[in-house]
């Protein structure tokens, strides 16, 4: 297992190299810079825009840039922003926690939800549950998560139950530390309901069709045969083996609420990494964009890793195969 996280960590560094090298140059292909909408206003000298280019060293060809940026960045200094005026690590630690934060709360919220409608669903296939499940599950999913949180923020500012944006209330600084957390939370239920209803409805389905694969293994037929309960043979031999393929998209899935929540956020308001990643693309603010990029890539391979160690965890196979 040792040398198998050692392998992970060496391919994280060529992988963060080689999408380093692909987003910078992709960027320095895009036209303009973030200085072309200030280079086009009468009021703006052209000497104080040139001046400005050197001194971002904008006037460089991309490899020397590039070159420059690998030197900082070793040091984790990935740069000036030039559209928020303050450090790149600066800016992104004020808004990955929230991502973060969100992407945590909506993958307990789908994997509380959708692992036991799955297990139930086949337990009880062709039931009246499991036909409403699936009906209902096939709606969703046909249904874009910038319409559902459209929809939802209609309701909620309609019933005023909850917060309709941002991640905290007016007066939280005046609150008590039990009464900030409930505030974080209070903030982090729409957003969570909009990213969670989606993948509730995937994963629900996964689930099903995996553990009735595994219902009709023969396995569970000696099981069956040997005497064992049958909540036993469900719950401790079938759903180990079905939760296994469910467990290895934790990485996928995981980076992909992390850096694709852009319209969830856009819609609702919530001050994410993955509106921060949106605007600074469209302003060309390169040096944010890079390590928003890159963070994206490490919480995927770190997701993956997470994802290879509850696979050890849940399979002993997986660990014998590992030494």
């Amino acid at each position: 297992m040792i040398s198998f996280l050692i392998r992970r960590f060496i391919s994280l560094g060529f992988l963060l190299f080689f999408v380093s090298i692909l987003v910078f140059f992709l960027l320095w292909l895009s036209p303009g810079d973030f200085l072309a909408e200030a280079s086009i206003r009468p009021d703006i000298p052209e000497s104080f825009i040139e001046e400005m280019r050197q001194n971002y060293g904008l006037d460089k060809p991309w490899y020397i840039q590039y070159l420059i940026w690998v030197k900082n960045a070793i040091t984790l200094d990935f740069g000036h922003s030039m559209s928020y005026n303050i450090p790149v690590m600066d800016l992104i630690a004020q808004r990955l926690p929230a991502t973060f934060l969100l992407s945590c709360t909506s993958m307990l919220f789908v994997w509380s939800i959708a692992i036991p409608l799955g297990i139930l669903a086949a337990i009880k296939q062709d039931s009246w549950f499991d036909k409403t499940s699936r009906f209902l599950a096939s709606i969703t999913m046909s249904i874009p998560e910038f319409l559902l949180a459209v929809l939802l923020l209609y309701l909620i500012a309609r019933t005023g139950v909850l917060p309709i944006g941002g991640l905290t209330s007016v007066n939280h600084e005046f609150l008590s530390p039990i009464e900030k957390i409930l505030d974080y939370l209070h903030h982090l239920i729409l957003p969570t309901l909009v990213l969670g209803t989606v993948g509730i409805s995937g994963m629900m389905r996964v689930m099903r069709a995996n553990f009735m694969d595994y219902m009709r293994e023969d396995f569970v037929r000696t099981a069956r045969a040997k005497g064992l309960p049958e909540g036993t043979i469900m719950f401790k031999h079938v759903l180990r083996n079905a939760i296994n393929p469910l467990i290895t998209s934790f990485g996928f899935a995981f980076s992909s609420l992390l850096s694709g929540s852009l319209l969830v956020e856009k819609v609702l308001n919530f001050p994410g990494l993955g509106l921060l990643i949106f605007d600074s693309f469209m302003k060309e603010d390169q040096y944010v964009v890079m390590a928003s990029i890159l963070m994206s890539c490490t919480m995927l391979v770190f997701g993956n890793l997470l994802a290879d160690i509850l696979l050890a965890w849940t399979d002993p196979r997986i660990r014998s195969s590992a030494k």
